[in-house]
């Protein structure tokens, strides 16, 4: 007779198609980056951009843990961020909460519900513009801004999207040189001073639908380098997110909890 199986629940949640579980420690298994590639495999698991790994922390209502589909860490997703958020909200009775994460605590506050969509706008921090960086590639030269959101950004932009725009960030995330923590790509558009259109391939998922860190990236390069003013909407085919630079940077959009469910391995 065989063992039985390992049941480990989840909550499968969205933020303009960027889509994450969400899994609280207690239930993780040793080798939390394989379990990670496998539940986050489109075909033979859940599916998903990846997983938000719930802990316990004095320091603020929750700390998480992001790791990628491809089973690598990163520091931060902002719209991973406001997923947990929206798990939490849907536990307690709560409209702020304060989410530890690899770029230091973030301050979510619930600006809208309607069943199991809720809108947060996310206090995400002090951006660093590091500057504009050319890399030599071997489809030619790309000028872009690096930004830091507590992560590393390359936004490139243009009058236009490039064709063959993700080849061409797949290209740039190789520049192990020029980023030894890997980097997350964009390609943006500015069509007015409050408007930008982009494009999202991030580093351990490739193309995603939407991203936050990557939305406030734009938004802040495009600011810096007077292509556009505070708000921003950064427009990407899953959605549309708000990001206005004070002293730091804020960030507002939606998440949906879409089901939950329990994975047998």
């Amino acid at each position: 007779m065989s063992a039985p199986a390992t049941v480990v629940p989840f909550a499968k949640t969205s933020a303009c198609g960027n889509d994450f579980l969400i899994i609280p420690s207690k239930h993780a298994l040793p080798d939390l980056d394989a379990f990670t590639r496998l539940i986050c495999d489109r075909h033979h698991g859940v599916g998903a951009d990846g997983v938000e790994w719930l802990f316990p922390s004095d320091l603020a209502d929750v700390e998480i843990r992001l790791i990628n589909a491809d089973g690598s860490h990163a520091e931060i997703s902002g719209n991973g961020t406001r997923c947990v958020a929206a798990y939490l909200c849907a536990e307690k009775e709560k409209s702020t909460f304060q989410i530890l994460t690899g770029a230091g605590i973030k301050t979510c506050v619930l600006t809208g519900r309607e069943g199991q969509r809720f809108e947060f706008e996310t206090a995400m921090g002090e951006p660093k513009v590091l500057g504009e960086v050319i890399l030599a590639l071997g489809s030619g030269e790309v000028r872009g801004v690096s930004i830091s959101m507590g992560n590393p950004h390359y936004v490139v932009f243009g009058a236009e999207l490039p064709s063959r725009w993700k080849q061409i960030a797949a290209e740039i995330q190789k520049m192990q040189q020029n980023f030894p923590d890997g980097v997350n790509v964009e390609f943006a558009v500015v069509k007015n001073a409050h408007e930008v259109e982009a494009r999202f391939f991030e580093r351990g998922a490739g193309e995603t639908l939407s991203s936050g860190t990557g939305s406030c990236a734009c938004a802040v390069a495009a600011i810096a380098n007077g292509r556009a003013t505070s708000p921003v909407q950064v427009v990407a085919p899953g959605g549309t997110q708000t990001v206005r630079w004070d002293s730091e940077v804020y960030l507002r959009g939606p998440a949906t909890i879409l089901c939950r469910g329990e994975f047998f391995i």
